[in-house]
Parts: structure tokens; C-alpha cells; sequence
């Protein structure tokens, strides 16, 4: 029996595949999936290719059921600055201990 092994981290089961804007593939990494008065959001990590550097910023997407019948899932951005401030904070407080975060003030 053969493997094929590509290189690729195995850590990468909760890796999410996105289409951005231009219909290009983005890769994320799932961090933590909050809830904010009665709404659902992503917290995602975008995950770099070799060689590009990390900036480490996060990207929070709202959740979206597209049909009550799947189980199908989209994700939309927010525009609301207050939204993405208060389930930013929700994040950095249950990752307290896991994370470095660095505020840009």
C-alpha cells in the first residue's frame, strides 16, 4: 500500500478552504467559532504559503446557513467595527493563555 505525503503539516484537520474575492483559494485555520447575541462568528487564522510573513491577524467572518434542508454553511464579512470589536474580545479572553496578543494602538 502507498502513501502519498505532500509535506503539508499534519495539524491541518481544522483547515477550511475559502474563495476570496478574485475566486482565488485561501486557506485558513479555524480558531474558535464565538456567538454574539444570538449570531455565529468565525475566527480564522490565514494560513501562509512558504516564505510569506506572518502578521498573525485574525480574520472574524459572520455564519450564514444557506439552506435549512443542508448542512451548508456560508461565511460573510462584517462591516459593523462594534461587532468585530466585541467578538474579538470574547476570543481573546477565552485564549487568554494560549495566545500573545498585541494590541496596535
Amino acid at each position: 500500500m502507498e502513501e502519498n505525503f505532500d509535506g503539508e503539516n499534519e495539524e491541518l484537520d481544522n483547515v477550511i478552504i475559502l474563495n476570496d474575492e478574485n475566486g482565488e483559494e485561501v486557506k485558513f485555520e479555524f480558531l474558535d467559532l464565538v456567538e454574539l447575541d444570538d449570531e455565529e462568528y468565525v475566527v480564522l487564522l490565514p494560513v501562509l504559503e512558504d516564505g510569506e510573513e506572518d502578521e498573525g491577524e485574525v480574520v472574524i467572518l459572520k455564519v450564514e446557513d444557506t439552506d435549512e434542508d443542508s448542512d451548508e454553511e456560508s461565511y460573510v464579512s462584517v462591516e459593523d467595527e462594534d461587532t468585530l470589536n466585541k467578538v474579538f474580545e470574547i476570543f481573546k479572553e477565552k485564549f487568554k493563555d494560549e495566545f500573545n496578543f498585541v494590541d496596535e494602538d
